[in-house]
């Protein structure tokens, strides 16, 4: 090969791919949550307060767990290696099943797009596992 056709690869350190992958997930959640709002139906609960997140209390619990996959972009680049992976693995399995649920119960014409990003968000949290899992030791 000539010089022209050579490009650098970098080896890339796992705590940016963990920040990297985490990111991604959030902007699919917020993605998937920006796209609703176009489902039938869905404006009005809003107005009405017939929602699924209709109290405060289950509208705090929705922002805590959202809270986690942006904090874990954070969190991926600062932590100790062992902490790091630790709650890469659990974060990742929790976040994988819980897309796994919403994919399946979310199976209708208007909710594909949920779908469609449920699987990609599981592709991603299953790749945050097993980068976590595959840390090298030194």
């Amino acid at each position: 090969m000539s010089n022209s056709t050579k490009f650098e690869d970098v080896q890339i350190n796992v705590k940016i791919i963990l920040a990297g992958l985490w990111a991604s997930v959030t902007l699919c959640y917020l993605y998937g949550d920006y796209f609703e709002l176009y489902t039938p139906g869905k404006a009005r609960g809003l107005v009405e307060g017939t929602n699924l997140l209709d109290s405060p209390s289950k509208l705090f619990l929705a922002s805590a767990v959202l809270a986690i996959p942006a904090m874990m972009v954070f969190l991926s680049l600062i932590l100790k290696p062992v902490a790091n992976r630790i709650l890469n693995i659990i974060f990742g399995i929790f976040f994988t099943l819980i897309m796994v649920f919403i994919g399946i119960t979310s199976f209708s014409d208007w909710y594909l797009f949920y779908v469609f990003l449920a699987i990609v968000e599981c592709m991603m949290t299953i790749l945050i596992v097993k980068y976590a899992w595959c840390w090298k030791k030194v």
